[in-house]
């Protein structure tokens, strides 16, 4: 069984037509109002005769990430296979889920994603201040998630495997609009395998809720969390590799280097004497030594993307 999950929130005048077009692959729809101002889920029951609509409501506001924690654990009790989250404001066109859910029915991945970035020409129909930010936020992803070959990751047209989603901790996934990153980051401790989807955004005259520069900062601390929490989970916990040893010789030489180097030439400058060549030496030789370190650590992460897709082994 297919099953979608709609988060709703402000998404009345687009959310029927929305599900209007969802094909006849999906067998259930999940809306969940989440404590929408404009009651978006007596909204869609009063005016949508779709049987497979099921409308979830929240007492108070949780979130798109608390809204699709709700439509997930409702799908996974309804014995769902795959499931797919579709925004209900119109800028996901439900003609892609086939396309979405292909990748994981051959057993290719784990969970796939939309990405609007494929496709040049499309990038034209993009506001310019989206643009920038979802490249920011793309590069932070990469380091946290360890997904180094994916893009735009705060699209939310999403599909995932059923047994990949009952294995992750729901509980403590991010309930806001950093639900998207984190959740992968918890399916790379998994090592679930996750691939992009081409596909065209819409714009129409629909509001979004997320404000890319308003989040950047808070998004950049949660990013620096997750990928120290990746980092110990697989390079530490499950494994110790040449990646393990590459960050604990480099990071120690690199802060060696620099604060030395730094003491010294301060020094130096109160004390009117220049530094001799073997204090620039070893000032400077841990410091470049860190630095190839830190990159080799970063090559091997980017190696070790998860390749093969666990749903199919289990």
């Amino acid at each position: 069984m297919i099953a979608v999950v709609i988060p709703c929130f402000r998404v009345r005048d687009h959310v029927i037509a929305v599900i209007g077009r969802i094909g006849p692959e999906v067998q259930k729809i999940y809306c969940v109002d989440d404590c929408c101002p404009e009651q978006s889920g007596d909204y869609i029951s009063q005016n949508s005769k779709d049987p497979r609509i099921h409308v979830l409501k929240h007492a108070r506001q949780q979130g798109v990430g608390g809204a699709m924690v709700t439509g997930y654990r409702k799908a996974l009790a309804d014995n769902a296979k795959i499931v797919v989250k579709l925004d209900g404001d119109g800028q996901m066109d439900p003609s892609y889920i086939p396309i979405l859910i292909n990748s994981i029915t051959t057993g290719h991945a784990d969970y796939t994603k939309g990405n609007r970035f494929y496709n040049i020409e499309d990038l034209k129909q993009m506001p310019s201040i989206r643009l920038f930010g979802n490249a920011i936020l793309s590069f932070f992803s990469k380091i946290s998630t360890g997904y180094w070959d994916i893009f735009d990751p705060t699209n939310g047209f999403t599909a995932i495997d059923a047994k990949v989603l009952a294995m992750l901790p729901l509980d403590k996934i991010s309930r806001d609009y950093f639900y998207e990153s984190d959740i992968l980051f918890r399916l790379n401790t998994i090592r679930a395998v996750v691939t992009d989807v081409p596909m065209k955004a819409i714009y129409g005259n629909e509001s979004s809720q997320l404000k890319i520069l308003r989040v950047i900062p808070q998004f950049l601390k949660k990013h620096t969390i997750n990928f120290v929490k990746r980092t110990f989970y697989i390079h530490f916990l499950r494994s110790f590799d040449l990646a393990s040893l590459y960050l604990i010789t480099g990071v120690p030489m690199f802060l060696f280097g620099l604060s030395y180097g730094i003491f010294r030439w301060t020094q130096g400058i109160q004390n009117g004497v220049p530094a001799t060549a073997g204090t620039v030496m070893l000032a400077g030789l841990p410091f470049l030594l860190g630095i190839q370190f830190i990159v080799d650590f970063f090559h091997y992460d980017m190696q070790n993307v998860p390749r093969q897709s666990i749903h199919t082994r289990m």
